[in-house]
């Protein structure tokens, strides 16, 4: 028995059936506070940018940059988990975040882009644990029900992910009485959100719920409880390596497309004359279509498999990409409708991808190796957040938005290539 596991003896350990209902009770709570923290500071970041430096080139740099950091952030929030369990990790992501969201105010108040450009750095880490939270839903979860594990905790962050935006405008009016830039005033939300969401893991979170998978396992005598699945867990990959390979590609390759065409939505809009309200109403909708569905989605990678979801992922981007680029920039309703699609084929790839993760890699390692494939996933973010703004600065929006949604088809090949190989 290691010293994570909490006990020395079956019979005091935790029923794992009682501790997951209370474990995703908590995980819900913190995900809906998370979500409208991670939601409001999106909304606003590149617009922030674009009137602090005056250029649109530019102003794919904060998304660029709270997903690097939050590829940093994957990388400690991942072995602070694996050392300790699920709860100190989460608990310090989201602090970090908090921090950051209050170096993005001092940054708007001072005026000084480069302490801007740190603090958003910074405020990755509250990126990087809103979706590490999805792992802890699936430590305890039984074989074949892992995926609407994950979609319970990804489907909390749809009311804070909503609410978020649609209080863009009024916090920024909120910190106009403060002395602080308007558009500065969603991260404020973002701050206390974040804060607050740690307090309920780190009060809450009890018992662990990776620590408590480790010494169920270790109480069973099988160091691969939780290794490769077989048939009956609904997986659909055989192959250890292979496993992880597709897991995380579908999610890397998900999470370029959506930022890019998520992060320069806001700027193609205010360049049609919209405010910061119906920019707001515009990625609610994304990021309710992003978590909204998701139990949905877990259902169906359970039962149909998770390579059939991962493919309808890259051929809802493409749809979403299309409509995007077709769609005139005075229709807030034609944009809308693209960023739900947007958001939608995202859900897809992160459950279904997740899924085949979690199935895929040992107890052991479990922790580790996901937060390693977070860093990959944050990576990705970073470069779509940086080439958008470049790329719709040398061609157009519509331009981006046709690419990200050719690109998502390289998930059909990969898809195919692995069922071959089973």
């Amino acid at each position: 028995m290691t010293s994570t596991a909490p006990t020395g003896t079956t019979a005091s350990i935790p029923d794992p059936a009682q501790a997951q209902r209370r474990i995703l009770r908590v995980l819900v709570a913190s995900q809906v506070l998370s979500g409208a923290g991670l939601a409001a500071g999106v909304t606003v970041g590149a617009l922030l940018a674009q009137d602090m430096l005056g250029s649109t080139s530019l102003a794919g740099v904060p998304s660029a940059l709270f997903t690097a950091g939050s590829a940093l952030a994957a990388v400690a929030v991942g072995r602070i988990s694996q050392a300790r369990g699920r709860r100190p990790g989460l608990t310090a992501g989201y602090l970090t975040g908090a921090l950051g969201s209050a170096g993005v105010i001092a940054a708007a108040v001072a005026d000084d882009p480069v302490l801007l450009f740190i603090a958003l750095f910074v405020y990755g880490a509250g990126t990087a644990t809103n979706l590490q939270a999805r792992y802890a839903g699936a430590d305890l979860a039984a074989d074949g029900h892992r995926a609407r594990a994950v979609s319970t905790v990804l489907v909390a962050t749809t009311l804070g992910g909503v609410a978020g935006p649609n209080l863009a405008a009024p916090t920024g009016d909120f910190a106009e009485t403060l002395g602080v830039p308007h558009l500065a005033g969603p991260f404020i939300l973002s701050g206390l959100a974040y804060a607050l969401a740690a307090l309920v893991l780190a009060l809450r979170m009890r018992p662990d719920p990776l620590l408590l998978a480790r010494a169920l396992a270790e109480s069973k005598d099988t160091g691969a409880a939780a290794g490769p699945t077989t048939a009956a867990d609904g997986a659909d990959t055989r192959d250890g390596s292979g496993g992880v390979v597709l897991g995380a590609l579908v999610m890397v390759l998900t999470q370029l497309v959506m930022v890019a065409i998520m992060t320069m939505t806001p700027v193609h809009m205010h360049d049609h004359g919209h405010g910061t309200a119906a920019s707001g109403l515009v990625i609610a909708v994304h990021i309710g279509a992003m978590y909204l569905p998701s139990p949905l989605t877990g259902w169906l990678a359970d039962r149909y498999g998770r390579m059939k979801i991962a493919a309808a992922s890259g051929i809802t981007l493409l749809a979403s990409g299309i409509l995007a680029a077709s769609a005139p920039g005075d229709s807030v309703a034609l944009l809308a409708l693209a960023l739900a699609l947007l958001g939608l084929g995202w859900n897809f790839g992160l459950v279904s991808g997740t899924a085949i993760i979690t199935d895929t890699v040992p107890l052991a390692t479990r922790a580790k190796t996901q937060g390693l494939i977070d860093v990959s996933i944050a990576l990705a973010g970073a470069t779509g957040g940086m080439a958008s703004g470049i790329m719709v600065a040398a061609t157009s929006y519509p331009a981006l938005a046709l690419a990200g949604g050719v690109l998502s088809l390289a998930l059909l090949p990969a898809v195919a290539a692995t069922a071959y190989r089973r």
